[in-house]
């Protein structure tokens, strides 16, 4: 099998995956989202750590937490994905899917104003256009939520400002993720061994939820592994549109499975939405079918 054929399948299963995430995380009630986080953290960290020694990378990886600069910037990292985590985990098991997938639908056009305010990037005509229209279908959302939709804001503005950080540090995700898991792990095992002490905890109350509850760390690295080799393999251009599968999922899950409402209002602002993501992916397309498409060529 050819490598660009093999990051297709990679790609499309991790984005599948996390767009399944809906159905796992309510089977870990009656546990908190915080404390649903808290063993993703801790049970990730365990699964990086034996990845990284099987790769032999272990030393080399923590070994980088040994500069101050790293270090803090990690720490940012790890806060900013916590405010992801958490905010997703409430949102899926509130019945706010809908919601959610709005942030991931909302993130790459956030990338876009990100790189007009902090970097002072041009847009060509087509992104411009693209990015009203985007605005325009947020103002028409925010009318039929009757306030702004600020769990979408929540889970676009800290994945995308984790996305800044984690560019601006420029490591592997495993090896990224095993950093960030080992700091945040820190705080979120004081806090689940404090649970455990008051009794109030949910780990060891049942194995089919224990089990779950281990299992947060694998439903957390195994799409990231399979990320990993998909990038590896295709060009960025093509992961950017796969991307879209994540909310488009959990969009359907959310109307068709769990049958939240959505109101004639909801559906305009969505399609406005949809709209500008499919003017940006042309415009994705078009404007990488000029650059350095290597990493498709098959073996």
């Amino acid at each position: 099998m050819s490598n660009y054929r093999l990051g297709l399948i990679y790609g499309f299963i991790s984005y599948t995956l996390w767009g399944l995430f809906p159905l796992y995380w309510p089977l870990l009630q009656p546990a908190t989202p915080l404390e649903m986080v808290a063993h993703r953290s801790v049970w990730s960290l365990v699964i990086c750590i034996i990845a990284l020694a099987v790769g032999h990378q272990l030393k080399s990886t923590f070994a980088l937490m040994k500069t101050p600069k790293i270090f803090w910037q990690f720490f940012a990292a790890a806060g900013l994905i916590s405010i992801n985590w958490i905010t997703y985990i409430w949102a899926v098991n509130h019945e706010q899917i809908v919601e959610a997938s709005l942030g991931y639908y909302m993130q790459p056009i956030l990338l876009v104003m990100m790189g007009i305010l902090i970097f002072k990037e041009e847009l060509r005509k087509i992104q411009w256009i693209a990015f009203l229209v985007a605005i325009f279908g947020v103002i028409v959302l925010t009318i039929d939520y009757g306030r702004p939709p600020w769990i979408s804001f929540a889970l676009a503005f800290s994945w995308s400002s984790y996305s800044f950080v984690k560019k601006k540090i420029n490591l592997g995700s495993l090896q990224g993720l095993a950093i960030e898991t080992l700091i945040s792990s820190v705080f979120y095992g004081a806090y689940l061994l404090w649970l455990g002490s008051k009794g109030t905890g949910q780990f060891g109350h049942g194995a089919g939820l224990t089990a779950l509850l281990i299992g947060a760390g694998a439903a957390t690295a195994i799409p990231l592994l399979l990320f990993n080799g998909a990038t590896t393999r295709i060009p960025f251009t093509m992961i950017g549109l796969l991307q879209y599968l994540t909310p488009t999922i959990q969009f359907l899950l959310a109307v068709f499975l769990r049958h939240e409402p959505m109101p004639t209002a909801r559906w305009i602002g969505f399609v406005f939405i949809w709209i500008a993501l499919i003017t940006l992916g042309y415009d994705l397309i078009k404007s990488g079918s000029s650059r350095d498409n290597s990493l498709a060529q098959p073996d």
